[in-house]
Protein backbone atom coordinates (compact mmCIF):
# COMPACT_ATOMS: atom_id res chain seq x y z
CA UNK A 1 0.00 0.00 0.00
CA UNK A 2 2.91 2.67 0.56
CA UNK A 3 4.34 1.68 -2.95
CA UNK A 4 0.91 2.56 -4.38
CA UNK A 5 0.36 5.76 -2.39
CA UNK A 6 3.70 6.74 -3.27
CA UNK A 7 3.32 6.32 -6.72
CA UNK A 8 -0.09 7.91 -6.66
CA UNK A 9 1.23 11.07 -4.71
CA UNK A 10 4.17 11.35 -7.36
CA UNK A 11 1.95 11.40 -10.58
CA UNK A 12 0.25 14.10 -8.85
CA UNK A 13 2.97 16.42 -8.12
CA UNK A 14 4.46 15.60 -11.29
CA UNK A 15 0.96 16.62 -13.31
CA UNK A 16 1.07 20.08 -10.54
CA UNK A 17 4.64 20.91 -11.86
CA UNK A 18 3.36 20.57 -15.60
CA UNK A 19 0.45 22.70 -14.53
CA UNK A 20 2.31 25.52 -12.76
CA UNK A 21 4.86 25.57 -15.89
CA UNK A 22 2.20 25.87 -18.31
CA UNK A 23 0.40 28.58 -16.62
CA UNK A 24 3.99 30.68 -16.05
CA UNK A 25 4.44 30.16 -19.65
CA UNK A 26 0.89 31.25 -20.05
CA UNK A 27 1.66 34.54 -18.08
CA UNK A 28 4.86 35.64 -19.28
CA UNK A 29 3.87 36.77 -22.23
CA UNK A 30 5.49 41.08 -22.72
CA UNK A 31 2.08 42.11 -24.15
CA UNK A 32 0.40 40.61 -20.82
CA UNK A 33 2.47 41.85 -18.14
CA UNK A 34 0.72 43.98 -15.45
CA UNK A 35 0.99 44.45 -12.01
CA UNK A 36 -1.37 41.79 -11.49
CA UNK A 37 0.42 39.21 -13.74
CA UNK A 38 3.36 39.72 -11.66
CA UNK A 39 1.49 38.90 -8.69
CA UNK A 40 0.23 35.97 -10.16
CA UNK A 41 3.78 34.99 -10.97
CA UNK A 42 5.54 35.17 -7.33
CA UNK A 43 2.07 33.09 -5.99
CA UNK A 44 2.85 30.70 -9.08
CA UNK A 45 6.51 30.43 -8.58
CA UNK A 46 6.17 29.44 -4.73
CA UNK A 47 3.96 26.73 -5.96
CA UNK A 48 6.49 25.80 -8.24
CA UNK A 49 9.37 25.25 -5.80
CA UNK A 50 6.79 23.53 -2.92
CA UNK A 51 5.92 21.37 -5.46
CA UNK A 52 9.86 21.05 -6.67
CA UNK A 53 10.59 20.22 -3.22
CA UNK A 54 7.70 17.77 -2.31
CA UNK A 55 8.55 15.64 -6.04
CA UNK A 56 12.38 15.42 -4.66
CA UNK A 57 10.82 13.95 -1.51
CA UNK A 58 8.28 11.30 -2.85
CA UNK A 59 10.61 10.48 -5.56
CA UNK A 60 13.67 9.29 -3.34
CA UNK A 61 11.07 7.88 -0.69
CA UNK A 62 9.72 5.70 -3.47
CA UNK A 63 13.10 4.82 -4.18
CA UNK A 64 13.63 3.88 -0.57
CA UNK A 65 10.00 2.67 0.60
CA UNK A 66 8.80 2.13 -2.88
CA UNK A 67 7.99 -1.66 -3.99
CA UNK A 68 11.21 -1.71 -6.43
CA UNK A 69 14.13 -0.55 -3.64
CA UNK A 70 17.18 0.97 -4.04
CA UNK A 71 18.41 -2.07 -5.60
CA UNK A 72 16.20 -1.11 -8.66
CA UNK A 73 16.86 2.36 -9.10
CA UNK A 74 20.68 3.11 -8.12
CA UNK A 75 22.27 1.02 -10.67
CA UNK A 76 19.87 2.42 -13.40
CA UNK A 77 21.70 4.72 -15.79
CA UNK A 78 18.16 6.23 -16.55
CA UNK A 79 17.39 6.90 -13.20
CA UNK A 80 19.58 8.93 -13.21
CA UNK A 81 19.35 10.50 -16.50
CA UNK A 82 15.76 11.41 -14.96
CA UNK A 83 17.02 13.03 -11.98
CA UNK A 84 19.78 14.94 -14.07
CA UNK A 85 17.16 15.85 -16.22
CA UNK A 86 15.36 16.79 -12.94
CA UNK A 87 18.39 19.02 -11.89
CA UNK A 88 18.71 20.98 -15.50
CA UNK A 89 14.63 21.67 -14.74
CA UNK A 90 15.85 23.24 -11.51
CA UNK A 91 19.03 24.84 -12.76
CA UNK A 92 16.69 26.85 -15.60
CA UNK A 93 14.17 27.58 -12.60
CA UNK A 94 16.76 29.54 -10.91
CA UNK A 95 16.89 32.94 -13.34
CA UNK A 96 13.23 33.22 -13.41
CA UNK A 97 12.31 33.06 -9.97
CA UNK A 98 15.29 35.23 -9.00
CA UNK A 99 13.51 37.96 -11.69
CA UNK A 100 9.83 37.25 -10.22
CA UNK A 101 11.25 37.80 -6.72
CA UNK A 102 13.11 41.13 -7.77
CA UNK A 103 9.45 41.84 -9.67
CA UNK A 104 8.01 41.09 -6.71
CA UNK A 105 10.22 43.62 -4.62
CA UNK A 106 9.59 46.11 -7.48
CA UNK A 107 5.79 45.82 -7.50
CA UNK A 108 5.74 46.62 -3.40
CA UNK A 109 8.05 49.84 -3.85
CA UNK A 110 5.73 51.10 -7.26
CA UNK A 111 2.18 49.62 -7.09
CA UNK A 112 1.95 49.80 -11.19
CA UNK A 113 5.70 48.06 -11.81
CA UNK A 114 5.43 46.43 -14.58
CA UNK A 115 8.62 44.56 -16.07
CA UNK A 116 10.88 45.45 -18.86
CA UNK A 117 9.80 43.67 -21.97
CA UNK A 118 12.79 42.56 -23.10
CA UNK A 119 13.19 40.60 -19.63
CA UNK A 120 9.61 39.22 -19.69
CA UNK A 121 10.53 38.34 -23.43
CA UNK A 122 14.10 36.73 -22.13
CA UNK A 123 12.46 34.64 -19.26
CA UNK A 124 9.91 33.20 -21.78
CA UNK A 125 12.65 31.44 -23.96
CA UNK A 126 14.23 29.75 -20.63
CA UNK A 127 11.12 28.94 -19.49
CA UNK A 128 10.17 27.55 -22.94
CA UNK A 129 13.55 25.51 -22.34
CA UNK A 130 12.83 24.20 -18.94
CA UNK A 131 9.63 23.05 -20.28
CA UNK A 132 11.18 21.40 -23.07
CA UNK A 133 13.58 19.64 -20.68
CA UNK A 134 10.89 18.62 -18.00
CA UNK A 135 8.84 16.75 -21.07
CA UNK A 136 11.82 14.53 -21.39
CA UNK A 137 11.23 13.24 -17.56
CA UNK A 138 8.33 10.82 -18.28
CA UNK A 139 10.34 9.21 -21.16
CA UNK A 140 12.59 8.43 -18.49
CA UNK A 141 10.68 7.46 -16.11
CA UNK A 142 8.62 5.00 -18.60
CA UNK A 143 12.34 3.64 -19.72
CA UNK A 144 12.79 3.23 -16.41
CA UNK A 145 9.96 1.24 -15.42
CA UNK A 146 10.37 -1.04 -17.90
CA UNK A 147 13.83 -2.05 -16.85
CA UNK A 148 15.49 -0.22 -19.40
CA UNK A 149 18.74 1.10 -18.07
CA UNK A 150 19.68 -2.66 -15.73
CA UNK A 151 19.45 -4.84 -18.78
CA UNK A 152 16.12 -6.31 -18.57
CA UNK A 153 15.01 -5.51 -21.81
CA UNK A 154 11.75 -3.70 -23.27
CA UNK A 155 9.07 -4.99 -20.45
Amino acid sequence: MTDLVLAITHHLIVFGIAAVLAAELALMRPAAMSPHTVRLLGRFDAAYGALAVAILAIGFARVWFGAKGPDFYLPNHVFWTKVGAFAVVGLLSIKPTLRILAWQKALKANASFVPPLDEVDTLRRRLLVEIHVFALIPGFAALMARGIGLGLGLG
